[in-house]
């Protein structure tokens, strides 16, 4: 198991969901849900972004060094630039 399995059943069983009913809240199938509860996927910080809303949770992200070391927030740091006009999307 991992942190992210455990977090995401946990949440579900809490508010009386079934795998299915989060699956289509969240756009995506029950087997991913399955997949994730059972610590075979990790799910992409989009799909994990939905999941999060379908159970009606704030998704916040940490970033920490190898040594357990907690990172500065994000928002520490100054915003992008504003993404220019005209050109490719990236």
């Amino acid at each position: 198991m991992n942190d992210t399995a455990d977090l995401v059943r946990s949440w579900r069983r809490q508010r009386g969901m079934s795998q299915t009913r989060l699956a289509e809240l969240a756009g995506t199938g029950q087997a991913a849900i399955s997949r994730i509860e059972s610590g075979r996927d990790l799910p992409t910080l989009a799909l994990l972004e939905r999941i999060a809303s379908a159970l009606d949770c704030r998704l916040t992200v940490t970033f920490t060094s190898g040594s357990g070391q907690t990172l500065p927030s994000a928002r520490a740091f100054p915003p992008l630039p504003a993404k220019p006009t005209g050109g490719p999307d990236c």
